[in-house]
């Protein structure tokens, strides 16, 4: 029997390397991933759709923590990284994210803006 899929729209990772873990990134993924669990919004939950990893580092180790999203989007896959990310940004992504919304634009830098 094949393992049970899991239909998500989007993938958070959050950097765990040691400058962002210097700058608050353990806590801000224990905060994130209690907070998709409480509302719903974790992958496995029904009505959720977000996946949320730990990830090695990100790149952008002066300016943690640092988060990057993934999902697929009309045209193709959309990605985000955000700078000195709090929790009040963190949430502000997973729900635009869940909701199909636009990403926000505070501190987001990268493909995009190149910033």
């Amino acid at each position: 029997m094949p393992p049970k899929f899991f239909s998500t729209r989007g993938h958070l990772l959050v950097c765990q390397g040691p400058s962002c873990q210097a700058r608050g990134s353990g806590l801000l993924y224990r905060a994130l991933w209690n907070h998709l669990e409480r509302s719903g919004l974790a992958y496995y939950k029904k009505g959720g759709s977000l996946r949320l990893t730990e990830s090695g580092c990100l790149g952008a180790c002066s300016f943690g923590p640092t988060l990057c999203v993934y999902r697929q989007r009309e045209g193709g896959l959309e990605e985000g990284w955000y700078a000195a990310t709090d929790f009040p940004l963190a949430s502000r992504i997973a729900q635009a994210v869940h909701e199909g919304m636009e990403l926000p634009e505070d501190r987001k830098y990268g493909p995009e803006g190149e910033g």
